[in-house]
Formats: structure tokens, sequence, C-alpha cells
């Protein structure tokens, strides 16, 4: 589970000024630390049905944020991808 201060150290670092919160950088950065945190539990947890389900649904989501932030500024998009360390599609 992702506290209140590794979330605040993730917006901290993925803002783009103090109070940015809702920033697809941010949204994306939060959703991939939790998803990443998740997938760690899956690991030790193989039969775990339901967690599975929400980061299948938490991986959909990011996607629809990464796919908006593309069409809308690249050069962002194509920052946060290096940032955060995800690779490209082909």
């Amino acid at each position: 589970m992702l506290t209140k201060t590794k979330k605040q150290r993730v917006i901290k670092e993925a803002g783009t000024h103090e109070k940015d919160t809702g920033s697809p950088e941010v949204q994306v950065s939060i959703l991939t630390r939790r998803i990443e945190e998740l997938a760690g539990h899956l690991k030790k947890h193989l039969k775990d049905k339901h967690s599975r389900r929400g980061l299948l649904a938490m991986v959909a989501n990011r996607q629809k944020h990464l796919r908006y932030l593309k069409k809308k500024n690249p050069k962002r998009y194509g920052a946060l991808l290096r940032k955060l360390e995800l690779k490209k599609k082909a």
C-alpha cells in the first residue's frame, strides 16, 4: 500500500509545481508506484485473483493517461517514459 509520505514524495518528484497533484505526470507516477508494489505482493501471493484484477485495472488506467499525454504533449510524454523507465511499445 502506498503510504501518505511515499505518495507525497512521488508527487514532489513528478509534479511541475508545488501543489501539482492532477497533472498526467503525477497521476502516472503514482499509478506506476502502486503497480510496482502490487506486483511485488502478487509474486508472493500467487492465488490472489482479486488483487490481480485490481492490478490490471491500474495498468489500463495508466495506459489511458499515457495515451492522453502522448496526444497532448509528446515531449512531456517522452520525458516521463525516460524518468519512470517505462519502455515504449513499437
